[in-house]
């Protein structure tokens, strides 16, 4: 019987952690766990929904500011990442400058991937 590779201990460059990102952001729209733009992103934020947020980048500093502060409000995981053309384009969506995850186990991958990004 053949052994099992698990894949985080394969070595994955930046270019390739941000596809994942990606790719794992298009599965949960797919699914309906993810909610992308501001209102949208604010709802599920408030209701208590979301395991984790993304702004993009290059968002406005207000709009980064006011996920910033309503995430810490809500003890919600609060990340910077991609820009707006790729986050909308992961959702399938034209641009978009946040995304809020509402499933547990997808959060908790984004987030360790996210994580691991920083130390690329």
């Amino acid at each position: 019987m053949k052994a099992r590779h698990d894949e985080t201990e394969l070595p994955i460059g930046r270019e390739g952690l941000e596809k994942r990102i990606y790719s794992l952001l298009g599965i949960a729209k797919k699914a309906g766990f993810a909610q992308g733009g501001e209102f949208l992103a604010e709802k599920a934020v408030k209701s208590f929904k979301a395991g984790v947020v993304l702004v993009a980048t290059d968002a406005s500093d207000n709009t980064k500011k006011k996920f910033r502060d309503m995430c810490a409000f809500y003890e919600v995981p609060c990340y910077e990442f991609g820009d707006k053309d790729n986050l909308g384009r992961a959702l399938g969506n034209e641009m978009r400058a946040s995304v809020a995850v509402k499933d547990a186990g997808i959060s908790k991958k984004l987030m360790e991937l996210l994580d691991s990004l920083d130390k690329a």
